[in-house]
């Protein structure tokens, strides 16, 4: 199937008289015959439903699908973006690990590797996404267990360059994770490049509606863990009755002991309600990706064209530093747009606070348009230093371009520019 039908078809197939769409299983708890029986499951929670902190009908018709979108063996879905992450590296990484990750990602994945990961024992060394193999490699240690970059960076809007990284770190015996929030599944597959593990926010443009907070965690199931460097996932775990995950699972290794380990120990999982809202967000990614797509390309061609704006940065231009990649691995840049306001912090203010049909939020890749000043907001925790690396100045405001008439969002911002 394709892309379209996959959004519409992938994770769930109703049997005879069964409901045409996913329904929501509201409950915790499933109940079996006999004490054998559910201590058979205790012993291999793959055979059936335990409880709803590590799976669930609803979320899990969900997880297939986003699976089957991104061409993985399967899926997780976590309560957040930040889980999603948080446990995609707690997975393979304990007290006196090194992680890589590129500087140009999240404010709040920032934090949460130099900071959070710090005070858990995880080390993590930032590199330019734009460093060359030497530098990017000088940053491994003997304990690097993983590598990390955004598809499309939040809110620098560069490309990461999958196949360059996942070369280097397959060359250094680890995964490659890829944060593939702003493109989705939809404008680019990660794993067609290299990468192992995929990550997403699903409260972005998979949910698309501004309903519902949730992420996910992605296996290739080509990752091979047996090199040495991962005893976690080959030798026994006595926290589950002596299992190997790669002896007994192969190659959804990983991914099963993300659920049977980590989600049984931090119970971070969705309600079924919020997978269902999810899922409505999926079955129409593909059409609204699309017009996401249009619809910010032609603005950023107008703002390009405004003696206010100092830079357009958009991998759709011609001109932007990452058109080469952009064209490379997208199928199109998505709707966010990071524009620099010239005048700097003051002026990106003003402009953000006359916008009538933006929303000035929080929040990024909705159906409906909004704004956001990173230096103030998503990443006012970091140091200038840091805001630097993250390609941020304070004249810089994130647009996300919605799904409204793309005139009348450029009128919207005629208004914006008008009061500088």
């Amino acid at each position: 199937m394709r892309d379209e039908t996959k959004c519409l078809h992938s994770g769930y197939t109703p049997k005879n008289s069964e409901p045409r769409v996913v329904p929501i299983v509201q409950s915790t708890t499933y109940v079996y015959d006999s004490t054998d029986d559910v201590a058979a499951v205790f012993d291999d929670p793959t055979k059936s439903l335990i409880y709803s902190r590590f799976a669930n009908p609803t979320v899990m018709a969900v997880e297939g699908k986003i699976a089957d979108l991104e061409g993985g063996v399967g899926a997780m879905c976590t309560s957040s973006g930040q889980a999603a992450n948080l446990l995609a590296i707690l997975n393979i990484c304990e007290a006196g690990d090194s992680i890589v990750s590129t500087a140009q990602i999240y404010g709040g994945t920032v934090n949460l590797f130099a900071v959070t990961l710090k005070k858990l024992g995880i080390e993590c060394i930032f590199v330019d996404t734009f460093a060359t193999d030497e530098e990017i490699e000088a940053a491994f240690k003997p304990n690097t267990k993983a590598v990390f970059g955004e598809t499309i960076a939040n809110p620098a809007l560069t490309v990461f360059d999958i196949e360059r990284f996942a070369k280097i770190a397959h060359k250094k015996g680890v995964p490659l994770i890829v944060d593939n929030t702003f493109a989705t599944p939809i404008l680019c597959k990660p794993f067609e490049f290299g990468a192992d593990i995929v990550t997403h926010s699903t409260t972005k443009y998979m949910d698309g509606h501004a309903v519902q907070g949730g992420g996910v965690i992605v296996d290739s199931g080509k990752f091979n863990w047996k090199n040495g460097n991962f005893p976690c996932l080959t030798e026994p775990d006595e926290s589950y009755h002596g299992i190997s995950y790669t002896e007994k699972y192969g190659e959804l290794a990983y991914i099963l002991k993300a659920r049977m380990q980590l989600m049984r120990d931090f119970g971070v999982y969705p309600a079924a309600h919020s997978a269902f809202l999810l899922n409505l967000g999926l079955d129409t990614l593909a059409v609204r990706m699309q017009r996401y797509c249009e619809n910010a390309y032609t603005v950023a061609k107008f703002l390009q064209s405004n003696d206010k704006i100092d830079e357009v940065i958009y991998p759709w231009l011609e001109t932007d530093r990452s058109y080469a990649l952009a064209k490379k691995y997208l199928k199109g840049a998505s709707g966010v747009i990071s524009l620099i306001i010239k005048g700097g912090r003051n002026n990106a203010v003003k402009f953000m606070d006359s916008l009538e049909l933006a929303s000035n939020e929080v929040h990024v890749a909705d159906i409906r348009t909004c704004v956001l000043h990173p230096a103030s907001e998503t990443h006012r925790q970091l140091t200038d230093e840091q805001l630097v690396a993250a390609g941020i100045n304070g004249g810089m405001v994130r647009l996300s371009v919605g799904l409204e008439s793309v005139e009348d969002i450029i009128e919207d911002l005629k208004k914006g520019l008008a009061a500088i």
